[in-house]
Order: C-alpha cells, then sequence, then structure tokens
C-alpha cells in the first residue's frame, strides 16, 4: 500500500536574470537612453530655471544656441521617454522570467518596486530633487496590473494616460497666463520661480557654491517634494505610465526585442522622425518666439514636444535596432551593452560625479560653465561609463548598484560570479532586461 508523502512540495526559488539570459538589444537601448538623459541633466550644474529658460544661464548665441537646439530635436524628452518604454518592457519581461520559474511575480515585483522607491527618495532628498526613480516606482507599481494585456490594448491604454496630462499641463499654462494678466502677488511669485532675473540667478549662483552639504540638502527637501506632488500629479504620472505602457505594447508587438526585419524598422524610423521631428520643430520656433514664456510652455510647447518625443523616441529605437541587427560597430554596441545591464549604477553614478563637481561640498564650479561647456562635461561622463562598465562587468555579475537592489529583492546577498560581458547576437532570442 502507498502512502501519501509527507514531504512538503518543493517551492521554487526565485533567482535574478543571469547573463546568458539577458536581452541584448534590451540593455544597448537602454544604454542609449540612459546616456542621453544626461544631456538634459546636466542642467543641475545651473539655476534650476535654465532647465525650462535657456536664456537665464549657459548662453544662448552661436554654438550655445545650436547647442540647445540639438538637445531639444535629439534628446529633451525623446530619452526619457525611450527609458521609460524601456521600463514597460522590463515588467514584462521580469514577470515572464519568474512565471516560468514558477514564482507568483507580484509579491517580488512590489518588493523590487518598493525598493526602487527607497532608493530614489534618498536619491531625490540627499542628492538631487531632479531624481527620477520614485516616479518609476510609482508608475510601475500603478502599471503592473496590465501587464498580461494584449498589444493592442496596451497602447490604447497607454495613449488615453498620457492624454490625461495634457488638459492638465494646459489648463496650468492658462493659469499662469491670467495670473499673469491680473498682476497678483501670486503672478509676481511665479514669475520668480520660472523667469528670474539675472540678480536672482547670480543669488543662486553664489548660494550653491558658498553652501555645504547639509544646508544644500535642506534647501533641496521642499523642491525634492513639489516634484513629487504637484509635478507628479501634473505631468510625470500620466507621461511616465502612458509611455511604460507604449513600451509594453511595443515589446508585445516584438518591436522592443529586435525580432522584426530591417525593412520594418526603416520604415518606423522614417514613421518616426517624419511624424516626430515637425511636432518638436513647432514647439521649438514657438518657445524661442515667446521666449520661453512659461505660460506658453505648458500650455502649447510641453505638450507638442511630449507627443513629438514618443514618435522621435520610437525612431532612436528603431536606428539603434538596426544598428544592432546590422552587426557594425560591435564593440560600440557591446560597451552601450554594458552601460545598459549597469543602468541604476550608471545614473547614480552621473548624479555623483555633476553634484561634485558643481555643489559647494565638491569643487564649487555651479554656473561657471557655457552650454557647450556642459555638453563637453557630458561626452566626458559618456566616455568614461562606456569604459568602465564593461570593465567591470567582466569581473562581476552585476553592477554595485544592481547588485544592491537585486539582494534586497531576494532576501539574500547575491554571487558577484567573474562573468564576461557576452557578445551582442545579431538574432535575439527571448530574455529578460530586468
Amino acid at each position: 500500500m502507498n502512502l501519501p508523502s509527507t514531504q512538503a512540495p518543493e517551492v521554487p526559488i526565485p533567482r535574478p536574470t543571469a547573463a546568458t539570459e539577458r536581452l541584448a538589444v534590451i540593455d544597448v537601448l537602454r544604454g542609449v537612453a540612459l546616456l542621453g538623459i544626461l544631456t538634459m541633466n546636466i542642467t543641475l550644474g545651473q539655476p534650476g530655471a535654465t532647465r525650462l529658460n535657456p536664456l537665464i544661464s549657459g548662453g544662448f548665441e552661436g554654438a550655445n544656441f545650436a547647442m540647445w537646439v540639438a538637445g531639444y530635436f535629439l534628446f529633451d524628452e525623446k530619452m526619457i521617454t525611450l527609458f521609460s518604454m524601456l521600463f514597460g518592457a522590463g515588467v514584462v519581461l521580469f514577470c515572464r522570467r519568474l512565471d516560468r520559474q514558477g514564482v507568483s511575480a507580484a509579491r517580488l515585483f512590489y518588493r523590487r518596486s518598493g525598493i526602487l522607491l527607497l532608493i530614489g527618495l534618498v536619491h531625490a532628498y540627499g542628492l538631487w530633487e531632479g531624481d527620477i526613480l520614485v516616479t518609476y516606482a510609482i508608475c510601475g507599481m500603478l502599471i503592473y496590473p496590465l501587464r498580461r494585456k494584449p498589444a493592442r490594448t496596451l497602447a490604447v491604454a497607454g495613449v488615453l494616460v498620457w492624454l490625461v496630462s495634457v488638459p492638465l499641463t494646459v489648463g496650468f499654462g492658462i493659469a499662469l497666463r491670467e495670473l499673469r494678466n491680473n498682476h497678483s502677488e501670486q503672478s509676481a511669485e511665479l514669475a520668480k520661480a520660472f523667469q528670474p532675473d539675472a540678480a536672482e540667478a547670480r543669488k543662486e549662483i553664489e548660494r550653491v557654491r558658498r553652501s555645504g552639504y547639509l544646508a544644500l540638502a535642506a534647501a533641496r527637501a521642499p523642491e525634492a517634494l513639489q516634484v513629487q506632488t504637484r509635478l507628479l500629479f501634473l505631468s510625470l504620472l500620466w507621461t511616465v505610465s502612458g509611455r511604460m505602457l507604449l513600451g509594453m505594447a511595443l515589446f508585445k508587438a516584438g518591436f522592443m526585442a529586435g525580432t522584426k526585419a530591417r525593412g520594418f524598422y526603416r520604415k518606423t524610423a522614417w514613421l518616426g522622425y517624419g511624424a516626430g521631428w515637425p511636432l518638436v520643430a513647432f514647439a521649438c520656433v514657438g518657445l524661442i518666439r515667446h521666449s520661453f514664456d512659461p505660460a506658453y510652455l505648458f500650455g502649447i510647447a510641453f505638450p507638442v514636444n511630449s507627443a513629438g518625443s514618443i514618435l522621435v523616441g520610437i525612431g532612436h529605437a528603431s536606428v539603434v535596432i538596426l544598428l544592432c541587427q546590422s552587426g557594425w560597430v560591435q564593440g560600440w554596441m557591446r560597451r552601450l551593452q554594458a552601460v545598459g545591464r549597469m543602468a541604476l549604477t550608471n545614473y547614480l553614478a552621473q548624479t555623483l560625479i555633476t553634484t561634485t563637481l558643481f555643489y559647494g561640498y565638491g569643487f564649487g564650479l555651479f554656473g561657471a560653465f557655457s552650454r557647450v561647456q556642459l555638453y563637453l562635461i557630458v561626452f566626458a561622463i559618456w566616455g568614461l561609463q562606456l569604459w568602465y562598465s564593461p570593465l567591470w562587468l567582466s569581473r562581476f555579475r552585476f553592477g554595485p548598484a544592481e547588485w544592491l537592489w537585486r539582494s534586497i529583492t531576494y532576501g539574500q546577498a547575491q554571487k558577484l560570479v567573474l562573468r564576461p560581458v557576452g557578445a551582442l547576437p545579431q538574432a535575439v532570442g527571448p530574455a529578460d532586461a530586468a
């Protein structure tokens, strides 16, 4: 007689992604997007309002003007759009891998997102108020329940969620214009925030150069809170979540995996640039003509550029995938792949490098560089990260921040096994990019 077994059923043990399981093209795209984002984040070396109004500091004529225009067409909102779409694709990949292991994805995903949220809070309040990790963690948790929906449903949902931001930003722009027309006290405060005069800008430059870490952290806290509350509700929650949903749709449709024919990616590149850049050009010309008036910026330019950036982001992705498929510049592709595999480490490293360079507790060079000079710093950091990322991954499985993130997520210290960066394959198969 066979007696029933009293042994408990074996519970699958979740594990992080091995290097051999990764989808190389996703890592390359992530590396491109991360480096591109630095071109926008480098404005932390100038007074805060410069990000919205380049007339305030950094120069806006000659080479400085040309550099701003090039950045607006190639990077501004385009790289954060691409990175957000890749994050959405990563949600699907993360859950698919755990499903194959027979592990419940929800518990690990929300723990993983919670850890990312904590890292983002430390980053925002400890280093730089412009942190995006908090937004990514929140948006990722919100879109997670839709991960199993078909590509078409996700694409429609992504567009609809993104559209929520349009009336909010347009309404904010209208409110700014009305306040200005009424010459209210609140209007004067907003003008000082969005368009400070030369004296105010100089005052901020001197404050940041002379302040120590604790003084800057105290001044940073209310600004970080504004990003995580008002700006989150006004724009980030909707634009980032919408882009993530579009990324999930594009991955499920086979676009992000790089498995479509070359002719398909050539068409999507032409379509993305052909439809997106005219919108970007409209916003760019309008901003210059209106002298970066905040009412025009929020009421018209931002939603138009945001829409164009989704299309241009798809164009950028198409070109990168074509390069991966072609087999050209394989050395550069492998370096970009390594940067993408260490995206969290490299994102935090960019902040550490730039804040040390610019802030008073470091070299105190805040406000000292023109726009062209800031881009030279960007290129130097690109070179540094393209050099050390593959070097690190030739010896270790993860970047330092990725190791910490995964170790806490999986509840045990992960081994930093010696693992070389794999060659970038031409034919890409299913894997995980988490």
